[in-house]
């Protein structure tokens, strides 16, 4: 099985990883991870990333791509293994399109898109909450700005496509778990 997670920030993406990766038996991509990982280890494409994500900007989309497409060659996201899901990728309609590239070169598909739906408010007052070093009020409003311009055409792509189910995030993390287990399933057997 294949996920994509999305939501905005504080919607419960990374939670709803850890937890739907262990219920599955999934391997679990953050596409934090992914950007810390390459800025921590100084590679090239994590160097051209460091201002963005310092800034609380969107890394451009052909960074991206690149970065994903590398985390893609891992041996734990290969075709033999159960799945995978990714968490807080792709964030703009042209890496959603990429990203349908980048699975057809490794004979890979998507089974479906969760949209973790929360309330700005609750947005703003789970990411302060959280306090971390990229939750400043100042760059939390940047990243919730960017994150409407760039969610509706992504939500359009993948709900032409049949593949978005939408949730109300705004429930306990233990509750939308359970609500996207019960979607899934119903999913695999239709």
């Amino acid at each position: 099985m294949r996920l994509i997670l999305l939501g905005g920030p504080g919607s419960g993406k990374g939670t709803q990883l850890r937890n739907l990766s262990q219920h599955l038996n999934l391997a679990g991509i953050s596409v934090g991870d992914v950007l810390r990982e390459a800025i921590a280890s100084q590679t090239f494409l994590g160097m051209k990333a460091k201002p963005h994500v310092e800034q609380g900007e969107l890394v451009p989309d052909e960074l991206m791509i690149q970065l994903m497409r590398l985390r893609f060659l891992q041996p734990d996201l290969g075709q033999e293994q159960n799945g995978w899901i990714l968490e807080g990728y792709p964030r703009t309609a042209f890496q959603a399109e990429e990203l349908d590239f980048v699975l057809d070169d490794f004979a890979q598909f998507l089974d479906s898109v969760i949209y973790l739906k929360i309330d700005e408010t609750v947005m703003r007052e789970r990411s302060l909450a959280r306090s971390r070093a990229d939750d400043s009020p100042e760059i939390l409003d940047k990243r919730i700005k960017l994150f409407h311009q760039r969610t509706i055409p992504i939500l359009e792509y993948y709900g032409r496509r049949q593949k978005l189910l939408i949730l109300n995030a705004e429930k306990s993390a233990e509750e939308v778990t359970k609500e996207i287990l019960q979607n899934l399933e119903l999913l695999t057997k239709g």
